[in-house]
C-alpha cells in the first residue's frame, strides 16, 4: 500500500452525496433510501478500499478502464511534471502541444500504420460523436451526401451523449430524451440469447452478419454511411461474437463501399490479448474510437483514429468544424503516454494473451457446471457468467431478465469482489495487472455468491 487510509467521515460524505451529488446512471431515489453511495477512498494494484475500511478486489477495473492498476506513482508524476510545464492549451488556433503530437504518433504506431491520424477528446462518448460527425462529413465532401445512415446493433453501447446513445442500441436509454434519426439497429451476435436450438456457431455468425446486409439493402446501399460495432459488446454483457462473424461483417462493408467503424473504448489497449480488439478479430476498420485503457482512467481522454483515405478526402473539404475545449489536453496526453509505456514495459498485452486471459477462462469454466449457470464465456480479461433458473430452457428467474443479477452482484461485493450485473449476467473485467491468485478469487467468490443465494433466487 502506498499510504494508509485517512480518517474519512463516511456518514458525512454519504449525507452530502444524497444532498448534492447526482451519480451516473443511478436510481437517485433508491440511493437516497439506502443512505447514499459506497464511498471509495483509495486503490492499490487491483484492490480498492471504501471509507469504512472494506477491502474490495476490483473485478471491473474501475469502469473497464484501470488497466495498469491503482497507485501508479509514475502516472501521477507524469501529470505533475506536465502541469508544471504546460497545464493546458487548446488545439484550436492552429496550435498543438508536444504530448498530444507524440501521443497521436504513438497510437498510429500501435495500429501498425492502419489508422495514421488521431483526433483527441475527453470521453468515449465524445470519440463516438466525432465518428458520427466525421463520417457524415466525409461522405458530403466525397460527393455522396445521401450516405447518412449508420447501422448499429440492438444492445450496443456507444456512449451517453445524444449521438452516442442514438448510435447505441440500449432501449432504456432510447426511452429517455429521444434519439437522433438516421440510425438503424439490427440483431446482435448474442449466442446465448439469440442462437436457435441446433444452430451451429458458424450458421449463427452468418445469420447475424446477414442481418446487416439485409438492412443495407432495405434502406438502400447508396444511403448507408457506416456500420459501427464493438469487437466485444462490453456494457451489453460481454457478448463475444462467434468465429466468422466479424470477417463476414467486414466483407459486407467492403461489398457495399460503406465504412467499418470499431468502438474500441473497452477492447482497446490489451483487454482482449492484442492492442486492439479488431486485431483479435482479424479485421481492418476504417475508424476506431478508444478511451478507458488509453490512460487507465487516471485522467479523462479519448481518441478517434482514422484511415489515411478518409483524412485525404476530408482535407479537400476545408475546415472540419469540430473539436472540444479539452481535445488534446497536454496533461491527459502526458499521462496516456506514460500509461502506454507501462503496458509495453511490463508486457501486459502479451501477459493477457498468454497467461492471465487463459487462466481467467480456466478458472471460470467450472462455473458452467453450477445449477444456476447457463453459460460461461471469456476473451482475454473479459468474462461473463449467465444466471438461469433452468439450464435446459435458459429460463430466467422471475420470468424475465434482471431479477437475479443484482442479487448475485451484491453478494459478490459483500464478499470483497466488485463485479457488474448486466441484466442476469455477472461480468468481470479486472485490471491487466491482476495476479493469478486474484483471478482464482474472482471465480471462487462468484461461485460462493451463487451458492449462498440459491434459495433467494428460487423465491423470485
Amino acid at each position: 500500500m502506498t499510504a494508509p487510509l485517512r480518517n474519512y467521515d463516511n456518514a458525512e460524505l454519504r449525507r452530502l452525496d444524497v444532498a448534492h451529488h447526482l451519480q451516473s446512471q443511478a436510481d437517485w431515489a433508491a440511493l437516497a433510501a439506502q443512505g447514499g453511495s459506497r464511498i471509495i477512498v483509495r486503490g492499490e494494484g487491483s484492490t480498492i478500499w471504501d471509507a469504512e475500511g472494506n477491502e474490495i478486489l476490483d473485478g471491473m477495473a474501475g469502469l473497464w478502464c484501470v488497466a495498469v492498476g491503482y497507485g501508479r506513482e509514475e502516472l501521477a508524476r507524469a501529470a505533475y511534471d506536465q502541469m508544471c510545464e504546460l497545464p493546458y492549451y487548446n488545439s484550436f488556433f492552429k496550435t498543438a502541444n508536444p504530448p498530444s503530437v507524440r501521443l497521436a504518433a504513438r497510437i498510429a504506431g500501435l495500429t501498425a500504420g492502419l489508422l495514421p491520424h488521431v483526433m483527441f477528446n475527453s470521453s468515449g462518448s465524445e470519440a463516438n460523436d466525432t465518428v458520427f460527425r466525421m463520417v457524415r462529413h466525409y461522405w458530403q465532401v466525397k460527393g455522396e451526401p445521401g450516405r447518412q445512415i449508420f447501422i448499429s446493433r440492438h444492445n450496443a453501447y456507444h456512449g451517453t451523449t445524444v449521438a452516442g446513445a442514438s448510435l447505441g442500441g440500449m432501449a432504456a436509454m432510447h426511452a429517455q430524451g429521444g434519439t437522433l434519426g438516421g440510425i438503424e439497429h439490427v440483431m446482435q451476435p448474442y449466442g446465448f440469447n439469440e442462437q436457435h436450438q441446433g444452430e451451429s456457431d458458424d450458421a449463427f455468425a452468418a445469420r447475424a452478419a446477414q442481418a446487416i446486409e439485409d438492412r443495407i439493402i432495405e434502406v438502400g446501399p447508396e444511403r448507408v454511411a457506416a456500420f459501427i460495432g464493438e469487437p466485444v459488446q462490453g456494457a451489453g454483457g460481454v457478448i463475444i461474437p462467434p468465429p466468422g462473424y466479424w470477417p463476414r461483417v467486414e466483407a459486407i462493408c467492403r461489398k457495399y463501399g460503406i465504412l467499418l467503424v470499431c468502438d474500441e473504448v473497452i477492447t482497446g489497449f490489451g483487454r482482449t490479448g492484442r492492442w486492439f480488439g479488431h486485431q483479435t478479430m482479424g479485421i481492418r476498420p476504417d475508424i476506431i474510437a478508444m478511451a478507458k485503457g488509453l490512460s487507465s482512467g487516471y485522467l479523462p481522454i479519448s481518441a478517434t483514429a482514422v484511415s489515411a483515405e478518409i483524412v485525404d478526402v476530408l482535407k479537400t473539404g476545408g475546415e472540419f468544424v469540430h473539436g472540444f475545449t479539452y481535445s488534446g489536453h497536454p496533461v491527459a496526453c502526458a499521462v496516456a503516454l506514460a500509461n502506454i509505456d507501462i503496458i509495453e514495459r511490463e508486457g501486459l498485452v502479451e501477459r493477457t494473451r498468454d497467461i492471465t486471459g487463459p487462466l481467467l477462462a480456466t478458472k471460470l469454466a467450472p462455473l458452467a457446471d453450477h445449477a444456476l449457470v447457463g453459460e460461461v464465456r471469456s476473451i482475454g480479461l473479459l468474462g461473463a457468467v449467465e444466471i438461469v433458473a433452468d439450464k435446459a430452457s435458459r429460463a430466467r428467474f422471475g420470468g424475465r431478465e434482471g431479477h437475479a443479477g443484482p442479487i448475485v452482484r451484491d453478494a459478490c461485493i459483500a464478499r470483497g469482489l466488485m463485479v457488474r450485473a448486466i441484466r442476469d449476467t455477472i461480468v468481470t473485467c479486472p485490471p491487466l495487472v491482476v495476479t493469478e491468485a486474484e483471478i482464482g478469487r474472482i471465480a471462487a467468490i462468484i461461485h460462493d455468491s451463487l451458492d449462498a443465494n440459491a434459495d433467494k433466487l428460487a423465491a423470485l
